[in-house]
């Protein structure tokens, strides 16, 4: 029995759960989650809400206990089902807080799936904290109605990256002294839709000619201007990302409901 349905008014409320999601299953939230709908949302008994979980689609679930402190759906129905996801990765050197946490916002938006913390020479951010970047990610996932949550990975050193990288991966380096490719051919007809890509964002002081030399001599990686202008670390990420899906990703394909 097809129990997928289709829905008119939206839920106010939709939440990432890590619990199976199936037709007359019960789901338990946390106790911040629970805090956040009874409080923040002022939702009761009876309401309407939306869950996923990564990989059982999105459901349509009703509030059928409540209190400050726990919270009780009942699943009814799924909404949609899931769907794969363009396989594109941010890596990025770590800049002030409140700026990549933009960043990390702006990219689950835009359908970064793994998210990637690297220590360049002329990073002046020491230390990333990766429980904080995971929560803005989730939190911007159940706000733009993706299906899943990108990964947000420990902080490593270029070198370490390097090293351990899966050369089938392109590796497409914003490079800031504007000697690599113009945007529109290195996204298009100097790669290969479907194919596993990252974009390496540098620091705020760029990266160091050695840096650019190591990268350049790799065979996975593709050197990209984006224009004449020098972009924030944050603006060069979401710009290449947003370009990125409308000529490999999923810029042009049409919502599904």
């Amino acid at each position: 029995m097809n129990t997928q349905i289709m829905t008119t008014a939206r839920p106010k409320t939709r939440l990432f759960v890590d619990a199976t999601l199936e037709a007359g299953a019960q789901v338990s939230l946390l106790k911040d989650q629970a805090h956040y709908v009874s409080r923040v949302m002022r939702q009761d008994v009876g309401a309407s809400a939306l869950l996923f979980n990564g990989h059982d689609g999105e459901w349509l679930a009703h509030i059928s206990s409540i209190s400050k402190t726990q919270c009780q759906l009942s699943l009814e129905a799924q909404t949609r089902q899931q769907q794969s996801e363009p396989d594109i990765w941010l890596v990025f050197a770590p800049i002030k807080k409140s700026r990549m946490d933009f960043m990390i916002e702006k990219a689950t938006e835009l359908g970064a799936s793994r998210l990637l913390p690297v220590f360049t020479r002329n990073t002046d951010v020491s230390r990333v904290n990766v429980e904080r970047l995971q929560a803005t990610a989730l939190e911007s996932a159940e706000q733009c109605e993706r299906l899943n949550v990108p990964q947000v990975d420990k902080a490593v050193d270029l070198d370490n990256l390097i090293r351990d990288w899966d050369p089938s991966r392109q590796l497409y380096i914003m490079d800031e002294t504007g000697t690599g490719n113009p945007a529109i051919p290195a996204f298009s007809s100097l790669s290969q839709p479907g194919k596993p890509a990252a974009i390496l964002i540098g620091p705020e002081g760029g990266f160091t000619a050695s840096e650019l030399d190591q990268l350049r001599d790799l065979a996975f990686v593709t050197p990209v201007t984006l224009g004449p202008r020098v972009l924030r670390a944050e603006t060069a990420a979401l710009t290449a990302l947003a370009s990125w899906q409308v000529f490999q990703g999923d810029g042009c394909a049409a919502r599904m409901r």
